[in-house]
């Protein structure tokens, strides 16, 4: 009985290294809000890509060291909500979108819906899509791209206000990107743990010291590319599948021989 009662307590427990990881990600997220209602844009949108980076951390890490939970799966949920939902859409109302009033703060409430029904699509589909790619923009992309755009702008001096509807047209299409049925490579297939030639360390290494003489312009060009892939992708795909139906129905055609 006592062994039992040991055995109930260990699995209502939270493991520390993941949640942890989570927690930051949220802290960097929460500083995001507070950094954009103060002004602070350019730490605002530094404070989202460093959210990125615990976001992507966590679950590698509770997979590697086998600390998997339902609890870990929900607090990243709720944790990718804030900063990757509530803090791109406040950024983006805070510094581009707020002299347009209510079609402004539309702008980034269609943002702000989408990051959250994207996150619960995701959820329910956990086990059931392809690993390979992602049904709809994934969050994380939507909100690098509002933080690049911000970055980019408050380093070469652009107010958000001047390209207000530009800024309003650019979330909203976000928000949608989020909720649509285009496809998005997930780089979910890709072997990190596998070993890799020594050209490939070096081009690694060519792209750090790419993005650090200009991390703005570049992060910022590196997402608007992942965001236009997906309808690119999938028009691909589509094209490809209609030609090889139109192939297959030739040769059946051609093997039956002519109709009568």
């Amino acid at each position: 009985m006592q062994k039992l009662n040991k055995e109930v307590v260990r699995k209502k427990g939270i493991y520390l290294l993941p949640n942890l990881l989570t927690t930051a990600g949220l802290f960097s997220g929460f500083y995001a809000v507070i950094a954009s209602m103060n002004g602070f844009f350019e730490q605002a949108s530094i404070a989202i890509f460093v959210a990125m980076l615990w976001d992507g951390l966590d679950g590698r890490v509770a997979r590697m060291t086998n600390t998997q939970s339902d609890f870990g799966a929900e607090y990243d949920s709720m944790s990718d909500m804030v900063s990757f939902g509530v803090a791109p859409a406040l950024l983006a109302y805070n510094w581009g979108l707020f002299e347009l009033g209510k079609i402004g703060w539309l702008a980034a409430f269609i943002f702000c819906a989408g990051a959250a029904l994207r996150l619960a699509r995701f959820n329910t589909q956990v086990g059931v899509e392809d690993k390979k790619y992602f049904q709809g923009l994934a969050s994380p992309g939507a909100a690098a791209v509002i933080a690049g755009s911000v970055w980019l702008g408050s380093e070469n001096g652009t107010k958000g206000d001047e390209i207000s509807w530009l800024v309003a047209l650019i979330t909203a299409l976000l928000g949608i990107l989020m909720v649509s049925n285009f496809r998005y490579y997930s780089f979910k297939d890709v072997n990190w743990r596998g070993k890799v030639n020594f050209l490939t360390i070096l081009l690694m290494v060519g792209v750090f010291v790419l993005i650090s003489i200009e991390p703005a312009f570049i992060l910022c060009l590196i997402f608007y590319l992942y965001a236009l892939s997906g309808p690119i992708l999938t028009t691909y795909s589509i094209r490809r599948l209609k030609g090889s139906v139109s192939v297959t129905a030739k040769s059946d055609e051609k093997d039956n021989g002519p109709s009568v």
